[in-house]
């Protein structure tokens, strides 16, 4: 009980630097979070370029494992290439240090009032006083998340603070005496590092504490090395587990990282030993503070980087090895669409959600121009492609809807959470335009089955009008996928033209009927064509209406009365693109006979 009594101040102020430490790094991804995509996106065969972006992500979400999941996330979607990823993944080991440089504060030294300020001790309860006040009296969303940042990292301070004057007693104890001498050990030291940080699933975690023990006075070199070493291993760990159940590359991904960090600490292991049993250092059994272990840390993975950096396609090649293929399997770098480890940053999610929203798009087009052809000219083969695309448009509704809603569950920015909303009416309309598309397909199969064949005049007419939706699709996914308000705004005349030639072509259809020229069987195929093209347009509309929303960004922005003012105010740039697409379609359509 008495060792429980004692032992109780030490995990308190561990719990306090691991909760600071996480309501620090969750604000900094709410404050940036939207960007990380874009940021990671930008990796090029540029080497340096993936490092130093991979440093700055990680520099932001204050965790190599975080970051390096993040990646293996991106390889598993497709989004980025194995030789990709390893850049980032180097340069993710070289951000985590960031923590430890922060944590040195406390080696700052003399009697000035900024000097004595700036200490961890009397900073920490100035921070937790500005962040608390922020985030209780901030009205801002902003506010909010810079006051939490604050707050966390006097929480950090505070958390070290009290980890140093706990500990500093035990090194008198000649149990804690005993058990640095046996960690002195390099490779306990390294299993202790290692098991340290995937328990605690941050090496900067690891770290802290480590500097927190140096307050002791009985950290030295030979013991903080090794440790220092193993929490670069152990961080593997999380990544290792998050990319259980992913494709191929993904898993190497994981496979690189770990090669990365066990290379690097055999390469330092080696020539630490090497050097002190031939030269030796005079700092072996020195005292470390704070300062100088956040040095080795960086030292370690910038020194490991430039050593490495210039063998990443070998690195690539040894995961290829150990992660191989299996005979006759064919690599499928999309085959999950959307991935778990993206939902703790919501503007990642939404960013991939809105890849797999375009990639929706783009098939609802394609299969409206297969279900064209297949009205002229019914073909099994293409039939049964359509529907297996199809098949692709209701599984990505069902996955993206689930996915959104898991997204909005959580804590969301007002921007993200308007995005979400949208994106959630923009898969039903792209999921319809492709139903739509089937039923016209069928209209195809029906025709073909019974011998059913419409007039000359009736096909040309159909193609004109498929060729009114053709255009209207397109500048649709186009519209959502570059996010342009004023390509989207051309979409709206474009459905009014449409709707009239549907009008138009039914009058017509029934002078037909009248006349003799066409039967009843072929007069409701026709029909059903003209409905479900209408009904596609009108979805290209709602589309249409949500990206103008998006962009203009107004809580009080209607849909409904913004489609209301555009058709009664007849603006003159809406007049013009409604006389231009009449000339284009309407009037070709009224002169075929």
């Amino acid at each position: 009980m008495d060792a429980f009594v004692t032992y109780l101040p030490v995990l308190a102020g561990i719990a306090l630097f691991l909760y600071g430490m996480k309501i620090m790094s969750g604000s900094l991804e709410k404050l940036a979070g939207a960007k990380l995509e874009k940021t990671l996106e930008k990796m090029t065969k540029n080497r340096l370029k993936g490092v130093a972006l991979g440093a700055a992500v990680t520099a932001v979400i204050q965790s190599s494992s975080a970051t390096t999941v993040m990646i293996v996330g991106f390889v598993n979607a497709g989004i980025m290439k194995l030789t990709q990823a390893i850049p980032a993944i180097m340069g993710a080991n070289i951000g985590t240090t960031v923590t430890a440089q922060i944590l040195r504060l406390g080696d700052v030294s003399g009697v000035g009032f900024l000097l004595t300020l700036i200490k961890p001790n009397n900073l920490a309860p100035i921070l937790l006083i500005i962040g608390t006040m922020m985030v209780v009296f901030g009205s801002g969303k902003k506010t909010k998340d810079i006051g939490s940042l604050i707050a966390g990292l006097g929480m950090l301070f505070f958390g070290m603070s009290t980890m140093e004057q706990t500990l500093t007693p035990l090194r008198d104890l000649p149990q804690f005496q005993q058990a640095m001498a046996a960690v002195s050990n390099p490779l306990l030291g390294v299993a202790l590092g290692a098991v340290l940080t995937a328990v605690l699933q941050s090496s900067s975690a690891s770290i802290g504490i480590l500097q927190a023990l140096s307050a002791t006075g009985a950290i030295t070199f030979a013991t903080a090395a090794p440790i220092i070493l193993g929490t670069n291993i152990g961080t593997c760990i999380p990544v290792i587990m998050a990319s259980i159940g992913a494709n191929k590359n993904a898993k190497r991904a994981a496979t690189v990282h770990l090669y990365f960090n066990v290379i690097g600490s055999i390469i330092f292991l080696i020539g630490i030993y090497a050097i002190q049993y031939t030269v030796g250092f005079s700092f072996w059994g020195d005292a470390m503070t704070r300062g100088s272990i956040a040095d080795f840390h960086i030292l370690f993975n910038v020194v490991n980087t430039i050593i490495l950096l210039p063998f990443t396609n070998q690195l690539a090649k040894l995961a290829k090895r150990t992660v191989r293929d299996k005979k006759g399997e064919r690599s499928r770098e999309d085959e999950n669409l959307l991935e778990d480890r993206f939902l703790a940053t919501p503007g990642l999610a939404l960013e991939q959600c809105r890849k797999v929203i375009v990639d929706m798009g783009e098939t609802a087009f394609a299969n409206f121009y297969r279900s064209c052809n297949l009205v002229q000219k019914f073909d099994n083969k293409e039939f049964k492609h359509l529907n297996d695309e199809e098949n692709f448009l209701d599984k990505s509704e069902s996955l993206l809807g689930n996915y959104l809603v898991r997204i909005t569950s959580g804590n969301l920015n007002d921007h993200d959470s308007k995005t979400a909303s949208e994106y959630l009416h923009a898969i039903g309309d792209f999921e319809r335009i492709g139903d739509y598309s089937v039923n016209i397909a069928e209209v195809g199969e029906y025709n073909h089955e019974n011998g059913i064949t419409l007039s000359e005049s009736a096909q040309r007419e159909l193609e004109t009008i498929n060729n009114a939706v053709r255009e209207i699709l397109s500048m649709t996914v186009m519209a959502f996928e570059n996010n342009d308000a004023a390509l989207a705004a051309q979409v709206e005349p474009l459905e009014e033209v449409i709707d009239v030639m549907k009008e138009t072509l039914k009058n017509k259809h029934v002078e037909r009927l009248q006349a003799g020229i066409c039967n009843v069987q072929s007069g409701i195929s026709f029909i059903e064509v003209l409905t479900n093209l209408e009904r596609i347009s009108d979805h290209c509309s709602n589309i249409a209406v949500n990206v103008i929303k998006m962009v203009e960004r107004s809580t009080k922005f209607d849909p409904h009365e913004h489609l209301r003012k555009v058709h009664e105010g007849v603006s003159g740039e809406y007049k013009e693109k409604f006389d231009e697409y009449t000339e284009k379609y309407l009037i070709p359509l009224e002169k075929i006979h």
